[in-house]
Parts: structure tokens; sequence; C-alpha cells
């Protein structure tokens, strides 16, 4: 995938009403969403959005109920007309696309998978997942056989002719992720895609994703409101409160350094054992390198302290990727970095003893 499938989204505003445009200067300026609410009876929904979304990566977009993600991801193809802003993709900004362009637009760059599955009743499984591609005019045969793939691909081979209401929830939205995977768009939009789903087919389907998104490499934005599904997905994540951005980067950097007590609150409860890379706590090597294992930067606390207890070692070396010595772990170091904040750069420049 190209890398200009990426997606830029540059001063986003949208507020709610029939006079919006008039109030963007006054949001600018400092106007809160209750003042606008109660002096002009207007809705801000999303405040001064600017989010370089990485191509061919998971992005999400988290925050309570009412935060504005929604909102914002319905933006990207232009279901909610923006106020004020730009969303840039290939060159193109979407917001400024005329009907003919946009439906263009819809029907062979993007595909979205919805909370509530969104399936046709009277289709089949098969009708379904084929809807889309359908209607960018591609003959029956070849809808046909690229659907049955990918229902395969999601484990409901056998299905096809089965109907919505004869499946369980998880199974309709194994066929809402084959219909938007049939479709062969650069851009897959999920808004919440698996909170209505209980919690063990939840994880199945987040693994499902991650699986085919590494041999996809989609450009995905993911709504959701629960920060361990974030964790788990994301290459990148910005978290809204009342329609603006107020923090974003990865995981590691949300859960290491909050922007304020807002933050701190959503990630004191993680488990900084899945989220923290070793590459953050690695010290240069001491000693010889040879008879340790070896894990890569990119590995998890908790990948490590399983590792090093399985070969009963208590160092490790950090590899980049070249295949090259970058650094050395202790287990030491790990358990103590699970349940305490990580040292800085100068204190983990230090060889380990």
């Amino acid at each position: 995938m190209a890398d200009n499938n990426g997606i830029e989204l540059r001063g986003l505003f949208k507020i709610f009403g029939p006079h919006g445009k008039k109030y963007v200067q006054a949001v600018r300026d400092g106007m809160t969403k209750e003042e606008l609410n109660a002096r002009h009876g207007h809705v801000l929904g999303l405040k001064d959005i600017n989010i370089s979304i990485p191509a061919s990566k998971i992005q999400v977009i988290m925050g309570l109920s009412g935060s504005g993600k929604s909102t914002l991801i319905r933006h990207i193809n232009r279901l909610i007309e923006p106020t004020a802003g730009e969303v840039i993709f290939q060159g193109q900004d979407i917001c400024k696309m005329n009907k003919a362009d946009l439906l263009r637009f819809r029907r062979h760059k993007t595909a979205m998978v919805f909370q509530k599955f969104a399936l046709l009743p009277h289709r089949t499984v098969l009708g379904n997942a084929l809807y889309g591609v359908e209607l960018q005019g591609v003959s029956r045969k070849e809808c046909e056989e690229r659907a049955r793939r990918w229902l395969a691909r999601v484990g409901l081979d056998g299905f096809e002719d089965h109907y919505p209401n004869q499946l369980s929830g998880g199974m309709q939205q194994r066929v809402g992720l084959a219909r938007a995977l049939t479709n062969n768009a650069d851009i897959l939009l999920m808004d919440e895609a698996f909170s209505a789903l209980d919690p063990l087919i939840r994880m199945d389907m987040q693994k499902i994703l991650l699986d085919l998104q590494e041999e996809l490499h989609k450009t995905i934005v993911f709504i959701t409101h629960d920060l361990d599904e974030a964790l788990r997905l994301g290459d990148r994540i910005a978290i809204l409160r009342d329609g603006e951005v107020i923090q974003q980067g990865t995981g590691q950097d949300i859960v290491l350094h909050p922007a304020d007590d807002y933050i701190a609150d959503f990630v004191k409860d993680v488990n900084r054992a899945r989220v923290i890379k070793v590459g953050t706590i690695m010290s240069p090597v001491s000693g010889p390198a040879n008879g340790f294992p070896t894990l890569d930067a990119q590995a998890s606390l908790e990948q490590a302290a399983r590792l090093l207890s399985t070969k009963g070692k208590d160092r490790a070396i950090v590899l980049g990727n070249d295949g090259a010595a970058e650094g050395q772990i202790t287990l030491r170091r790990v358990i103590d970095a699970m349940v305490t904040p990580v040292a800085s750069e100068k204190e983990v420049s230090q060889p380990e003893t």
C-alpha cells in the first residue's frame, strides 16, 4: 500500500446548529461547549482537530460517550459535513469534493464497520458480504469470489446461505468485517465495531483484526471507549474530551507521560507490562553478549519477563532492526518497570551491573 494512504485532519471543527460557521472564531477564542450551548443554542462536536493518521497503521480514536469520536470518524467519509477544516487523502481535500467525486471516494477508497453490524436482513451472509463491491460495478462472478474468500478468512466458511438473524452477534460482526474487506478499500473505518460483543468474542475479533492487518496493512481508524482495546490495537492513539484532542501518541507515550489528570485517571489501572517496550528501559551492553537470550526492542515487558523466566536467565540482549545488539535488559529492571515509572533517559543510559 502506498505511503500516501495516510489521512490528515487539519483544523477540523463541527458545530451543530443552523449557524455553526458563525461561532467557529468564538470557539477558537475560548468559548466552551457549555457556553456555546447556553448562549447560542449550538452544540460543539469537534474543536480544532489536528491528527496525522499514518498510512497502513491502526489509528485509534478513544474517549468517553459524548467526546466526539464517532462524529470525527464520520468526517473522514463525509457522512457528517464539517463546519471548518480539511480532511486530506492522497492530496485531495475530501471536504471539497463534489457529489460525484465523493461517491467514488466512498465506494472505492473507504469501507465502514459499524457497532450495530448494519447488515441487510433480507440478504444472505454472502449477499451482505458482496454488497459494497457490487455497488462498484464489479461482475457478479468476481463479487462472489471475493466475498467467499473473505468470509472464509474471518471464519464463516459454510455460512454463506444463512441470514443475519440466524447468526450470533460475533458472527454478524464477522460478516460486517468481511464486507469491508471485500471492498478492497484503502481506508477501513471501524466505529466501536466490537463494543456490542461479549468480552471473549471481542478479544477474538481483535485478534482477527490484528492478524489481517499484519497481512493487509490497511489504513484503519478504530473508534473505542475502551483503553485496553485501544492499547492492544492502536499503533497510535488520540484521546478526545468534549470534542477536543487532549493527547495523542503511541500507547506507551500515553501510559508513561499522561498529559493531564484526565489522562492519568484513564491509564492508572493499565497493565504496564503489556504496554511498555523493552527498548524504553534497556541500557548499554555490559560484558559478553554470547549465551544470553535475545529479543526485539519492541517486545513488551511481559514478553521479556516470560523469556527470561523460561530461559532461566537474569539478562537478555535487545536487538535492533538490523539484528545487531542495541542494549540489554535485566530481570530486575523489567520487574521494577512493571510497577514504577520508567527512569529517565539519563538513568537508563548507564550500564546495569
